[in-house]
């Protein structure tokens, strides 16, 4: 079982149907501190508890993201929105450059689209959501290779740059919230190299001991996110609690 979420009771993910995301679910649902669900996929998924609630989205649709906050807000404000979604590689016209002559613009919309522009456009959408009376979160899954900081290997231009966008996104939306809402904080956590599909290519450099399941991912987020202050607002923090270089 995760830490305790610090009050968390009303919980909406994006991306509930992928590695990650379900598995953040179910930690979730094993926390009795927390009331109600809200789990978002592109694909109809069925509901396992009475706390969840399964809805419809897809980030490169904003009316879906728009018709989703419409109804979720008729229930109150909710406490912790997490997006865990992302995009690495699909098919042979998106992969990972290993030099400067492999970049492709059509990877580059594909991945700002999926790994920036549809995570702010949630924000758009359920920032205003954040409880306004208790601790409340917003946190975007982003990746280590996304700081300028920390780049010391080069190449992955289209995925560096997009998931580099998301933190500077989630960075305005701090500073945003710190006038808007006092209570609210707002963050991107790396969650280490996952076994999901998204890693499944890049995983055979990766030490044993730092490949996660996704079920330790979602336990190690859950707990950074049950320890944020005021203070780590706008950070890249990895899933051991430690900042990241912007």
């Amino acid at each position: 079982m995760p830490d305790q979420l610090l009050g968390t009771k009303r919980v909406c993910v994006f991306g509930a149907s992928g590695g990650i995301g379900r598995a953040l679910v179910q930690r979730l649902k094993e926390d009795p501190a927390i009331g109600q669900i809200y789990a978002g996929s592109r694909a109809p998924v069925s509901a396992s508890d009475p706390r969840e609630t399964p809805f419809l989205f897809d980030l490169e649709d904003e009316n879906s993201l728009s018709e989703a906050a419409e109804i979720i807000a008729k229930d109150g404000p909710l406490d912790l929105v997490l997006v865990a979604t992302g995009l690495l590689h699909e098919g042979p016209g998106f992969q990972p450059e290993k030099s400067w002559r492999m970049q492709r613009p059509e990877a580059y919309q594909r991945a700002f689209a999926i790994n920036a522009t549809g995570p702010a456009l949630v924000g758009k959408h359920f920032l205003p959501l954040l409880n306004r009376n208790e601790r409340s979160v917003f946190a975007a899954l982003s990746a280590r290779v996304g700081s300028t900081g920390d780049n010391r290997l080069g190449g992955w231009h289209a995925y560096r740059a997009s998931k580099a966008a998301l933190n500077m996104i989630v960075r305005n939306f701090a500073i945003e919230l710190s006038a808007r809402n006092a209570n609210a904080i707002a963050v991107t956590l790396h969650p280490g190299t996952v076994d999901t599909a998204l890693s499944e290519p890049f995983q055979l450099r990766v030490a044993p001991e730092k490949l996660f399941t996704p079920e330790q991912a979602a336990q190690h987020l859950l707990s950074v996110i049950a320890q944020l202050v005021a203070e780590d607002s706008g950070h890249l923090i990895a899933w051991d609690g430690r900042k990241i270089d912007p």
